[in-house]
């Protein structure tokens, strides 16, 4: 017998416990690497190569706040800038009492594809879009959703949609889809057409543009900025990412609360295989008396139990984070999640995170049991358990 099958034969020695071991340390791993996908996805929103080349802009005082479409005019005189649009967060659904999970999103149909360059639309299905105001365009995985599917809609199908925010009610007609954004999930329609359903509304809800280069994203916010200054409509121009992380700004708290879970499943964890150990020790004391007693050194006696406490943890995090990451790279997040999440990556960090916590506990666990047989006498461990 070797020491590899020596340690092992010990590890194995009573199998319900080296069973229960490493599930618990693997589902505390599968849960902690969960709960780092989760706030990776709630703080670092996905966002798309031409990000850098997408600008906000939207009244100052207020998101919800509309502004005047004759700023457009002014938007597009400004250097760098290449694509404006008005941008309407519609808030459509299809019942009253019903919140639909997809985006509807009135905008300049003609400046959709150069403000999304990355949308694919097959050219018949984007003509008959831009040729009939009451169309639109559907995301490719709205389009693939239950919700879809249940309705029974398809290109060239009409559909009814009202909104939470605006006092009018949208017949829209299905003009084609498209594929190939951060997120297929969205409806955009024909902003000509609320201003027609909302009276000749003369406003927007915000502007995305399209800037030339990413070394024009300061000069183009401040210039837009100063163009509206001291005037009853100021706007806060910023770039799509600092968009976004407007928003996740508002999850403090909920990052904290997902930090303090965290913390206590690491706790729970070193607990558990700490426990294990102190008691797979204790009941091997004698068997290390007695290796003491035949010429092995301490540091040998510490490696042995090192190499137990490192193994459970090992294949406890390849299980668990293994696992994770199998789980959440091959099924259907978006489809689980039911949209909420657009991906749900398990990135290399986390991976290495979970094995680099599971070292640690692998050595912290051996700490103890060592120290007691270190200091172990060889006479009084044989009469204690004689």
């Amino acid at each position: 017998m070797n020491i590899a099958t020596f340690i092992l034969k010990n590890a194995a020695r009573n199998k319900r416990r080296l069973l229960l071991s490493v599930l618990s340390a693997a589902v505390s791993l599968f849960l902690l690497v969960t709960l780092m996908v989760v706030l990776r996805e709630l703080t670092q929103p996905p966002s798309d190569g031409d990000s850098s080349l997408r600008v906000c802009v939207r009244n100052k005082v207020s998101l919800a706040a509309t502004l005047p479409q004759r700023q457009r005019a002014e938007i597009e005189k400004v250097p760098g800038v290449v694509v404006c649009s008005p941008f309407v967060w519609f808030g459509g659904k299809f019942k009253e009492d019903e919140q639909m999970i997809f985006g509807t999103i009135a905008c300049d149909p003609e400046k959709l594809p150069q403000l999304l360059q990355e949308m694919k639309i097959d050219p018949e299905e984007y003509a008959a879009f831009l040729k009939d105001r009451t169309t639109c365009l559907v995301g490719h995985d709205a389009l693939e959703s239950e919700k879809f599917k249940a309705m029974g809609l398809k290109v060239g199908d009409r559909f009814t949609v009202m909104s939470g925010i605006y006092p009018t009610t949208l017949e829209l007609k299905i003009a084609g889809s498209y594929r190939g954004t951060i997120d297929d999930r969205n409806i955009f329609f024909h902003h000509k057409y609320l201003d027609e359903s909302l009276k000749d509304w003369g406003l927007t809800g915000m502007w995305w543009l399209r800037i030339d280069k990413a070394e024009s994203m300061g000069p183009v916010n401040t210039a837009i900025e100063a163009a509206f200054a001291n005037t009853a409509n100021e706007v806060r121009a910023e770039s799509e990412r600092a968009f976004q992380m407007s928003f996740v700004s508002m999850l403090s708290g909920l990052k904290e609360v997902i930090a303090g879970i965290s913390i206590a499943v690491l706790i729970t964890l070193f607990l558990v295989t700490a426990s294990t150990m102190s008691m797979a020790i204790r009941e091997r004391f004698r068997e290390l008396a007695i290796l003491k007693a035949i010429g092995y050194q301490r540091r040998e006696l510490f490696a042995f139990i090192l190499a137990e406490s490192f193994g459970l943890s090992a294949l406890g995090a390849s299980i668990g984070a293994g696992g994770a990451w199998a789980l959440y790279t091959f099924a259907d997040m978006k489809k689980a999640t039911g949209g909420f999440f657009v991906s749900f990556e398990v990135t290399p960090h986390m991976l290495g995170t979970a094995a680099l916590i599971a070292c640690i506990l692998g050595i912290a666990s051996s700490l103890a049991p060592a120290l007691s047989v270190s200091r172990m006498s060889v006479v009084e461990a044989l009469k204690t358990l004689d």
